[in-house]
């Protein structure tokens, strides 16, 4: 049994070298004015197990769409009502309980149903910000290709809706905390890319207590084409990219182009020799932390201390 499970880590962990991952499809029920049952997805990586719905045990002032907490194998843990979270009608009941690790927090969200779980190349998803929709949606899934008739899948942003509805201390930034002044090479940049608007404004805000000039780009494929451009730029200028770029901070996550393939796509070419990457991610745990290191990222975080990636920084850079 233990093996099956690692080879089944090792499966998934290794569709990050073809630019692939895995999605678990659910549904949320009806939506507004409509009886519509969307489909909805998270990375089968933040996920740790999937149950029928446990007793729930409301908690006295709990925060508005927190149901309560389950006592799951001895662990007590937050359940989010993800339906009201995202304003769908639950007709059939929340029957599902799927619990999700990631950000250094366990949570577990109800939901209707569950429904597939889908393999998926990330060049099939598209940003919602460049689709006219946004908010707590992250990017849309074309789950059967690039087609007029694709079935279309919303991956929310669980960093949003987590941060939404338990918000905590530990996501401001502290000035007194977060150390000093990062000194830069003249003219050079951080490039950062990250799909997630909250995760972008907090990104941006350490940064810039640090005093770290920055570029923020919103997916992986973005970052790249930036890249590029920039060492165009510096060859033309009899220049080399590090004369332009410091450090590059990717999240693992991003629609066209996950981090584990701009990691890949930056460590293998020749012209970005010795331009130090860091993956910030909220997957978290042994397996990711592995797989960073083969596809040569100098240093990986989880989400998100500021403090912390401030030292992540400095110690990459001073190496």
């Amino acid at each position: 049994m233990k093996n099956t499970v690692q080879q089944e880590v090792d499966a998934r962990t290794n569709l990050t070298g073809n630019n692939q991952f895995e999605m678990m499809l659910f549904r949320l029920g009806e939506t507004p004015h409509s009886d519509h049952r969307e489909l909805f997805g998270i990375n089968v990586f933040k996920v740790r197990e999937i149950l029928v719905m446990p007793t729930i045990t409301a908690i006295s002032n709990a925060p508005k769409h927190v149901l309560g907490v389950a006592n799951i194998r001895g662990q007590i843990i937050p359940v989010i009502d993800l339906p009201a979270v995202v304003g769908c009608n639950p007709k059939r009941g929340l029957a599902i309980l799927i619990v999700a690790e990631f950000a250094r927090t366990t949570q577990a969200f109800a939901v209707e149903e569950v429904d597939e779980i889908v393999r998926l190349e990330w060049n099939q998803i598209i940003p919602a910000e460049g689709s006219g929709v946004g908010g707590l949606i992250t990017s849309l899934a074309r789950l059967d290709g690039n087609t007029d008739q694709t079935r279309l899948a919303q991956i929310l942003d669980v960093e949003q809706i987590l941060r939404d509805v338990m918000p905590t201390e530990n996501d401001k930034v502290n000035k007194d905390t977060i150390g000093p002044a990062l000194v830069l090479p003249a003219g050079t940049v951080i490039l950062a890319a990250d799909d997630s608007a909250v995760a972008r404004s907090m990104i941006e805000q350490g940064l810039k207590a640090m005093g770290a000039p920055y570029i923020m780009t919103k997916t992986g494929k973005e970052a790249w084409d930036k890249l590029q451009h920039m060492a165009d730029e510096a060859m033309a200028q009899g220049k080399t990219i590090r004369d332009k770029v410091a450090l590059v901070l990717t999240d693992l996550e991003m629609p066209e182009m996950d981090g584990f393939t701009l990691t890949r796509n930056i460590k293998q070419d020749g012209r970005f020799k010795g331009l130090p990457v860091v993956i910030h991610s909220s997957l978290s745990g042994k397996t990711n932390e592995s797989h960073v290191k083969s596809v040569g990222a100098d240093a990986y975080i989880a989400k998100f201390q500021a403090d912390e990636l401030a030292a992540t920084i400095r110690g990459v850079l001073s190496r």
